[in-house]
């Protein structure tokens, strides 16, 4: 998982890390897994070809009473592999996933406000932009917006 987030940091401006700059140790990232495996609002879904990842979709949720209602949706996906519907199918599994745990309530993510093909994906499955983020991220030199959106379910 590591290595593929390292890889698909290379293929985009619109994740918030880039190439090789997804650094975590492997033994403190397979704890980090064990751990979300023990949490019932918090969920990891591999999309795999061929033997291979090419898609690694989560929801995080906090475990503190207050917002552990609340989770943080993420997907990546392999450049090849955009424009198949891959990113819909993983998004629809996620959130029928969160409503079936009976914790939680509201999902959240955060895009950039350029990345116009997901914003648009995430409004057709029913996300509202709820605020913005100025100059969140520096790539190249340009700073960039991020778009927070949420989904109640």
């Amino acid at each position: 998982m590591i290595n593929f987030y390292n890889f698909v940091g290379g293929e985009t401006d619109f994740l918030s890390f880039g190439k090789d700059d997804f650094k975590k140790d492997p033994a403190e990232y397979e704890n980090y897994i064990e751990n979300i495996k023990k949490e019932n609002n918090s969920i990891i879904l591999l999309a795999k070809a061929e033997g291979k990842i090419i898609g690694i979709a989560t929801i995080n949720s906090n475990q503190k009473t207050r917002t552990r209602h609340v989770g943080v949706l993420g997907i990546v996906i392999e450049k090849r592999y955009w424009g198949l519907g891959l990113g819909r199918k993983l998004m629809n599994l996620l959130i029928n996933w969160a409503k079936s745990n009976n914790i939680t309530k509201k999902i959240t993510l955060l895009t950039n406000e350029n990345n116009k093909k997901a914003r648009d994906l995430y409004k057709k499955i029913g996300f509202i932009e709820e605020g913005l983020l100025t100059m969140d991220n520096y790539i190249n030199g340009v700073y960039y917006n991020t778009v927070i959106m949420g989904l109640t379910l």
